[in-house]
């Protein structure tokens, strides 16, 4: 493992231990430690990423509708079993179950569904994107939230303010869940978060490029 991914995954695993996760639903599984988000243009072969990532890790499969999703999440379920990490599908839960996933990720428009995923489905991990107090203070029915962005960070957030981590961390304390902090996360600033109360670090780019380096 390389020294960005072994700082990663030790940081993500030291805020996991950390986080009384009582006040939370009763899960399913438990929380990984450290989630991979996919996205089509940064991440075009998520299955790569995904087949390092440690055991006990989890991946957000995000298709935005492409049309080789049946074919990228069936790929990337057999990397994520292989590798004893945790799949979740993001909103389309039609195409988790075809996949086989362990559960959907809702952006923050349809955290509302979680209600009705959770009773259909009550195997399923939920997970659910905020970007503001008051998705964070609406949210239930989920097993945790993916709060960003923490630090300036490309992709969709490049358009967001970054919250930092003394706003990240009194919003941490709001929610009815675990938090993960996502956006702009690297192995070089992740001891800013160690007191921040989240219960893992989800990103992109900087844990395909962690986990895929040699």
């Amino acid at each position: 493992m390389a020294e960005d991914a072994r700082t990663l995954w030790a940081a993500a695993q030291t805020l996991s231990q950390s986080v009384a996760l009582a006040a939370a639903p009763v899960s399913p599984r438990p929380l990984p430690p450290l989630l991979f988000f996919t996205d089509p243009e940064r991440t075009p072969r998520p299955w790569e990423t995904a087949a390092r990532l440690p055991a006990g890790a989890g991946v957000v499969y995000r298709a935005f509708g492409a049309a080789d999703a049946v074919e990228t999440g069936l790929r990337l379920r057999e990397a994520t079993r292989a590798a004893g990490a945790l799949l979740l599908v993001g909103l389309d839960a039609a195409l988790a179950e075809r996949v086989e996933a362990d559960g959907v990720h809702l952006p923050e428009r349809a955290l509302s569904s979680a209600y009705a995923l959770s009773g259909r489905r009550p195997d399923w991990l939920l997970t659910g994107a905020a970007h503001s107090e008051a998705a964070v203070r609406g949210a239930r029915d989920l097993h945790a939230l993916v709060l960003s962005p923490v630090f300036p960070a490309g992709g969709a957030s490049a358009a967001k303010p970054a919250l930092g981590v003394e706003r990240f961390s009194a919003l941490v304390t709001m929610a009815p869940c675990p938090v993960y902090a996502l956006g702009g996360v690297t192995a070089r600033n992740t001891q800013a978060l160690s007191e921040s109360g989240a219960c893992g670090l989800a990103g992109v780019e900087a844990i395909q490029a962690a986990f895929t380096s040699r």
